[in-house]
């Protein structure tokens, strides 16, 4: 009653209050401002004029002509195509995958420190050296097709045949992040309390039945974000891609995705416009399937 009474007659205190909280949200504000606000402002400029880099920077306001050049550009339509499938394969298959690295690891098999280490080094290892020692296990006379050819099936031109290139990165991006999510299930797993399982079990539930009845649905808001994250993450693929293919998104644009396209928009073609349209693009789908993914999992009770 006393702090209300004396906040009514000196009026001042609620200015040097707001001031003392301004002051120490300060840093964050201008982190956010310079590294996040600024540039989505230019990028909206950008994406709205056709900008001439040599000779001098130039800008000219075309409007929404970039915008509409995405639907007539081939090219987008097969970057899209191919990160589509990517996202749709790498997805389920590095969630599910994690899921069951997770509990198996939390099922209390020997030796649970040492297979957890040797999980999560390829999620610690450069994602750069990753790709070069898969392009050369993927050589025409490299380790798989080795091995392909040990165990009678048929060999692959793995960075040269565009129908199997694109799944060539699926497998690497698999084996390499999945790591990575299992360590999240697997500290969701150790949080789910033992009695809910010890009070199914003397209801006569089996392992599968608590596994469906009680660690699926409990695991549900982890599930929404680890496949958030990964559909994050894999509508940005560009490293593998273009080391894969030098750049190009070659063999006959079977690895072009998205990003690599905004690449090459703005370091080959000097398109910033185009290449700021392209990443609006991008960002809308991102958030579409977002959207769309929290309904699913019923994310807005997380």
């Amino acid at each position: 009653m006393f702090e209300i009474n004396r906040r009514r007659i000196n009026p001042r205190w609620n200015i040097t209050e707001d001031l003392s909280g301004y002051m120490f949200m300060m840093p964050t504000i201008l982190v956010l401002g310079t590294f996040v606000v600024l540039p989505i402002l230019y990028a909206v400029f950008l994406s709205l004029q056709k900008v001439q880099l040599l000779g001098g920077i130039e800008y000219e306001f075309i409007g929404f002509r970039n915008f509409t050049r995405l639907a007539e550009d081939e090219r987008v339509w097969i970057a899209l195509r191919n990160t589509a499938e990517y996202v749709a394969i790498v997805v389920p298959t590095q969630t599910i995958l994690a899921l069951i690295l997770a509990v198996t690891l939390n099922s209390g098999i020997r030796g649970k420190n040492w297979w957890r280490i040797l999980y999560f080094l390829p999620t610690v290892t450069s994602s750069a050296v990753l790709t070069l020692i898969f392009m050369w296990i993927y050589n025409t006379d490299g380790l798989l097709n080795d091995f392909l050819a040990f165990a009678g099936l048929p060999t692959y031109n793995w960075l040269g045949d565009p129908a199997v290139a694109l799944k060539g990165i699926m497998i690497m991006n698999i084996w390499s992040t999945a790591p990575f999510f299992m360590v999240i299930y697997l500290a969701a797993l150790q949080d789910i309390p033992q009695t809910l399982y010890e009070a199914a079990e003397l209801d006569g539930a089996n392992g599968w039945q608590q596994f469906i009845h009680i660690t699926l649905p409990l695991l549900k808001p982890v599930t929404f974000f680890v496949a958030t994250v990964g559909v994050i993450g894999t509508f940005q693929l560009f490293d593998q891609s273009y080391i894969f293919s030098g750049g190009t998104g070659g063999p006959n644009n079977a690895t072009l995705t998205v990003v690599l396209l905004i690449y090459q928009a703005v370091f080959r073609n000097l398109q910033m416009g185009y290449a700021a349209a392209i990443a609006f693009l991008l960002a809308a789908v991102i958030i579409a399937i977002t959207l769309i993914q929290r309904r699913l999992f019923g994310g807005e009770r997380i």
